[in-house]
């Protein structure tokens, strides 16, 4: 009963291909407002109505509405869209207190462990189907910024996104969110949002605070064998530093640009996908352990993470004159604003705003 079914709809403008032309208008018309509708699912996580399901289900409508198992409707808030986790957290007004689910921790599951995955696809009606974790840290997925999921290959089909992925105590582990499929069905191979990384964002709505994620001061790139090969490592493994933000917290860690980072807080890097989650899913002012190979030797680092610094201020201005850019409004690019748009947090420049 704490998974429920979200329903979202908007309204398009659709424009016939005859508009225009006097002839087909007579017989045809020039087409107007059609209703777009969305089908997903969702999980209560606080007795008080507060609802996490995908972002991509509700992304652009106007309209959404929350059905509760007993068939009960709500007309829901959005409270927080987190494009690059692709979770929104939305909140109703129940006359009770609602059925809820707790969170296991994603760190703690292994390959193997039995899930259930439960939600509504093809709106027939809640669905429970049971699997096992397939695998841990796929993270090239192409779903979200913050690209890091567990495998399963409990069916998840079409409106299963925004549903719950639980292990055999109940408790959440992730939240549905992909398919791997041509045909669009499930073939075996879902994806879900680690629950570290859903609790992040459901804690930013209650507080009301923005979600701005810790940063480790670096720009840091995926090894692969030929760097591997040229470092002298043993694997292609690990996330190589690419450049550091002088002052910010992995410089004053005593990290360099070179070194490669393969374990945060004890949990093995491999990619840079992977370092960008490890770091994301920590609190600003906490401590992470970092494992790093510089020269052929394993060093240690603790790092005291941060939020992204807005350095330097946006600074939004237009640009006016006789000029190729006349007209267009622009934007200083920070740490901070860089996060924002998923780019590279050392990313130089300007954005063009509009």
């Amino acid at each position: 009963p704490a998974v429920v079914n979200v329903y979202t709809k908007r309204v398009v403008q659709q424009r016939s291909p005859f508009a225009g032309d006097p002839f087909f208008e007579r017989f045809f018309g020039n087409v107007g407002p059609r209703e777009q509708n969305s089908l997903g699912s969702g999980v209560i996580v606080s007795p008080d109505g507060v609802v996490v399901t995908n972002n991509h289900v509700i992304d652009g409508m106007t309209e959404i509405k929350v059905v509760l198992s007993d068939r009960r409707e709500y007309e829901a808030e959005l409270v927080l869209a987190d494009p690059q986790t692709d979770l929104a957290v939305l909140r109703i007004e129940p006359e009770e207190p609602l059925p809820y689910l707790t969170f296991a921790n994603s760190d703690s599951i292994h390959v193997g462990d039995v899930v259930l995955a439960i939600g509504n696809p093809f709106g027939v009606g809640q669905t429970v189907t049971q699997g096992i974790i397939s695998a841990l840290a796929r993270t090239r997925v192409g779903v979200s910024d913050y690209q890091f999921f567990i495998q399963t290959d409990a069916a998840i089909n079409p409106g299963n996104s925004g549903g719950a992925l639980i292990d055999i105590d109940g408790r959440v582990v992730g939240v549905n969110s992909a398919i791997y499929s041509r045909s669009g069905g499930s073939n075996g191979i879902g994806f879900a949002i680690p629950s570290r990384l859903v609790q992040q964002v459901i804690k930013s709505a209650i507080s009301g605070t923005a979600l701005v994620r810790p940063w480790l001061g670096a720009s840091s790139s995926t090894v692969t064998a030929d760097i591997a090969s040229a470092l002298k490592l043993d694997r292609p493994a690990g996330a190589i530093v690419d450049d550091i933000w002088e002052k910010g917290p992995a410089d004053l860690a005593g990290i360099e640009a070179g070194d490669v980072i393969i374990e945060v807080d004890g949990q093995p890097v491999f990619d840079a996908q992977t370092l960008q989650y490890r770091i994301g899913v920590n609190n600003d002012g906490d401590s992470a352990e970092v494992v790093y190979v510089r020269n052929g030797k394993t060093r240690n680092a603790v790092v005291k993470l941060t939020l992204p610094p807005e350095t330097p201020a946006r600074d939004t201005r237009e640009i006016e004159g006789n000029n190729p850019l006349n007209g267009v409004t622009v934007d200083n690019l920070s740490p901070r604003y860089a996060e924002e748009l998923g780019l590279d947090p050392l990313s130089k420049g300007v954005v063009v705003s509009d």
